[in-house]
């Protein structure tokens, strides 16, 4: 009795140090703490579905696509050299790359800025222009809307990264240094390349059926009925797949500071196309889980309507979605995305946090032009408050 009792103790441990180490897990542990609620259950159930079903499945396949075209482009492309003699060419170049969906082509752009082969007009085109994950979102959602804000953002870019070239000349605050081995992707480990094989699996196998649902969804069409099934069993399937692809991103990594809470993972050299999509969208996803819940939760256990609330301050929220934009990482990008997405901000505030973000690439940025990154986020704001308020103005005042 005192062995079983000495090992259940020595397991305990062992789960606390493990829940310790990972905070991640707390977020999955919340989950199922509200989905065995009976009070939050039937809630919890329609917003986890919601979020896997019409939001998960179209980041999932509009990410898949878009590595499936990107995997072949040469980043290290054959025109370096006509670009470092060229200047139109490089801020085109740099706000075409930043008005790609993720942060890699603003994390190029950087790179080759530090290498003295673009200029600095280059690094505030593409930090305009880029938009990061949320893009990802907001072109799976609201596709229309998320390809004239891309638009926006390449064309505001390429005007910004123009004006500040003229003004400051194209090696304004370039360092001397060289980029190192340590800015290459990281080496697999035993466990990250289990830990993502898992995540690879979950969505290689869900991919085409979550589409397929999703769309019966879009069209307005009872899955439930279709298929024969009880209603509420596709509700009840997406919550669960929801919570295991939250569950498979907190085994993937652990919070040990700012940075690896709001970015997606780092992806290993050798990463196929399918954990990149794994990892990117349960990142993705987690973020609109928290969005989605602090909506619908303030509402349930307030009584408060954040969309109305938020109507009385009207005027701010362009200026919110711009100083939001202004963090680093794409989580807090995701997470007002999402709340357009819901309605509860207006597409002014969406406009200025998409033209003022810099998603993951700000990190790289610092870590290699420290005062260059600060001076070029801080003319990326300067467009995007122009940007919202002006079709607030326009557009969405009575």
């Amino acid at each position: 009795m005192q062995v079983s009792l000495r090992k259940l103790s020595h397991l305990g441990s062992l789960g606390s140090s493990l829940f310790l180490q990972n905070r991640r897990l707390v977020v999955p542990v919340v989950l199922l703490a509200l989905l065995l609620s009976s009070v939050t259950r039937e809630l919890v159930v329609g917003t986890l579905a919601d979020a896997f079903w019409q939001v998960a499945s179209y980041v999932a396949a509009t990410l898949a696509l878009f590595h499936f075209l990107t995997e072949h482009f040469d980043r290290k492309s054959q025109f370096t050299k006509t670009l470092a003699q060229n200047h139109i060419l490089q801020i085109s170049f740099s706000s075409f790359m930043g008005a790609l969906p993720g942060c890699g082509g603003a994390i190029v752009v950087v790179t080759q800025y530090v290498r003295g082969n673009l200029s600095f007009g280059s690094v505030v085109a593409v930090l305009t222009a880029t938009m990061g994950d949320a893009a990802f979102l907001l072109l799976a959602t609201r596709p229309s809307e998320g390809l004239m804000i891309v638009a926006l953002g390449a064309s505001v870019g390429w005007i910004s990264g123009y004006l500040v070239d003229r003004l400051h000349g194209v090696n304004f605050l370039r360092p001397d240094i060289k980029v190192t081995a340590s800015n290459q992707p990281l080496k697999d480990s035993n466990a990250n390349s289990k830990r993502g094989a898992l995540q690879s699996l979950f969505w290689k196998v869900l991919l085409l059926p979550s589409l397929i649902i999703a769309l019966i969804g879009s069209f307005q069409v009872d899955a439930n009925a279709l298929f024969h099934v009880p209603q509420g069993a596709f509700e009840f399937a997406g919550a669960v797949l929801a919570w295991f692809a939250v569950l498979l991103w907190a085994m993937n990594g652990e919070i040990t500071d700012y940075q690896s809470a709001v970015c997606e993972d780092k992806k290993g050299k050798n990463t196929d196309i399918f954990q990149r999509v794994a990892q990117d969208t349960n990142f993705i996803l987690v973020w609109v889980i928290g969005a989605f819940l602090l909506f619908e939760l303030t509402v349930f256990w307030l009584g408060i309507d954040l969309s109305t609330v938020f109507t009385g301050w009207a005027l701010l929220l362009p200026a919110m979605g711009v100083i939001v934009g202004l963090l680093p990482g794409c989580g807090p990008q995701i997470l007002v995305t999402s709340l357009y997405i819901s309605g509860v901000v207006p597409i002014s505030a969406q406009i200025g946090n998409a033209i003022s973000n810099d998603g993951d690439a700000l990190f790289p940025a610092i870590a290699l032009a420290p005062k260059a990154a600060i001076v070029a986020t801080i003319y990326s704001a300067i467009p995007a408050f122009v940007a919202a308020y002006t079709y607030f103005f326009l557009f969405e005042v009575a």
